[in-house]
């Protein structure tokens, strides 16, 4: 009877050494799992941080491009009115002036409408491309020469009137 008592506790004995190996394994791939739930928390927290970083630089970037957008706009206003105001000044200028400023236009690839040239004259070279600035100061000495030819006009007009004065 002794040999089936033997084989009994050998056989428990053998059962207990299972338990308590599988419940090591079990532990030990509990810690396992519980390492790697940490690790893929912490890569989860971190890809949501990068996530919200890029939804910030997102809109940042967005907003910019819209800032530039409406920008764009406005210097296209602001273009297609001051290509208004030189299409009136234009006619008011000496033919040879309207060449360079058709020259300066044409260089710069600007959309002036320009009054067409007369028959005779030919567009000379233009070595200069300064562009708006040039036909800017083109115009500010146009409108200085102005003034001062209206000046000298009514000087004109008054010593007329004053030698007519003296022959009465």
């Amino acid at each position: 009877m002794m040999f089936p008592q033997s084989r009994h506790s050998a056989s428990s004995q053998q059962l207990k050494f299972t338990t308590s190996d599988s419940c090591d394994r079990i532990k030990d791939e509990f810690q396992f799992l519980q390492a790697q739930y940490h690790s893929l928390k912490l890569e989860c927290d971190k890809l949501a941080s990068e996530k919200s970083e890029m939804q910030r630089h997102y809109i940042m970037y967005y907003e910019m491009s819209y800032g530039l957008n409406i920008e764009m706009h406005k210097q296209a206003e602001i273009v297609k009115r001051l290509n208004g105001i030189c299409a009136q000044v234009l006619p008011y200028l000496s033919q040879e002036q309207q060449l360079q400023a058709h020259q300066l236009s044409q260089l710069q690839g600007l959309a002036l409408p320009m009054t067409p040239l007369p028959l005779g004259l030919s567009q000379p070279s233009v070595t200069t491309s300064s562009g708006l600035f040039s036909l800017s100061s083109l115009l500010a000495s146009q409108a200085q020469l102005a003034k001062e030819e209206k000046a000298s006009r009514d000087g004109a007009d008054s010593h007329r009137e004053e030698d007519g004065d003296k022959s009465d």
